[in-house]
């Protein structure tokens, strides 16, 4: 994952001192092991996921949230990488500016990457740029394994819950629970504030 200036695009894309949103001055150590999952109700409500990867958040916009069922396969497009500090940010951006509306922190803890190639561990970078990763998500909503596949010939990669102790057909914490594992607040509540 060559990056350069690593959050370049997101900043280039908001104009962060309206928009409130972090500016990315947080630092990682080696790979990381940090994710965030923000329920962002913007022009239409989605769900960031959001993995560290070195100093960065790599980041999948999936529209109908994770779901705990291995039957479901969940739309997930790649969005710009976020810098390290928004993984607490929670709050409402303004109209006129990207991504306009509110995100809370809806899942966080740490993730292993699982993903591994003829019995070798691979490195999670190399897992995104090869277009397929296993992760052990321990979150406070979400737990057990998920991956992440780019679809062949697209942009677009596919969320899907392995069938491990995590999965559960019935409950659906993407409608049931919507409010922010950090504050307790739902995006409504946010954006009448």
């Amino acid at each position: 994952m060559a990056r350069g200036d690593q959050v370049a695009e997101y900043r280039s894309k908001r104009d962060l001192s309206r928009s409130g949103e972090p500016a990315g001055r947080e630092r990682g150590a080696g790979d990381g092991d940090r994710f965030v999952i923000q329920r962002h109700d913007a022009s239409t409500l989605h769900f960031d996921f959001r993995l560290q990867v070195g100093d960065v958040l790599v980041s999948w916009a999936v529209p109908k949230g994770p779901s705990l069922n291995p039957a479901d396969k969940r739309l997930a497009t790649p969005t710009e990488d976020h810098p390290l500090d928004y993984a607490e940010f929670e709050g409402r951006i303004p109209e006129d500016e990207y991504g306009a509306g509110t995100v809370v922190v809806w899942d966080t803890g740490t993730y292993r990457n699982l993903t591994e190639q003829q019995g070798d561990r691979v490195p999670i970078a190399e897992a995104i740029d090869d277009g397929h990763l296993l992760v052990w998500l321990d979150g406070r909503k979400l737990t057990g394994a998920f991956a992440l596949t780019r679809m062949r010939g697209r942009e677009q990669w596919l969320l899907v819950k392995r069938d491990d102790e995590g999965a559960d057909r019935r409950r659906k914490p993407a409608i049931t629970q919507p409010e922010s594992v950090l504050s307790g607040r739902t995006n409504e509540e946010l954006a009448g504030e």
